[in-house]
């Protein structure tokens, strides 16, 4: 499987793709992420899971736009 997925953090959300969600999450907590490091705590808010590799790159890069931000902020989170 294939997870796209979305962390807050304290200054806004990251969103990533990973085929092993629970290490990809402690690597985030641990602060072993570059791009969230400096941006701790994180807390999961959302994944998605799908078998198709492809699909989930897609889907990060679109949750990654500007529509993407918008429909998560609309649909997904608080």
């Amino acid at each position: 499987m294939y997870y796209v997925y979305s962390i807050k953090c304290k200054d806004g959300f990251y969103v990533g793709c990973t085929n092993n969600i629970q290490e990809r999450l402690e690597r985030h907590q641990n602060g072993n992420v570059p791009a969230t490091a400096n941006r701790l705590p994180t807390k999961l808010e959302f994944y998605f899971g799908t078998e198709n590799k492809y699909k989930a790159f897609e889907f990060e890069k679109y949750l990654k736009s500007g529509s993407g931000r918008a429909f998560i902020k609309n649909h997904l989170i608080d």
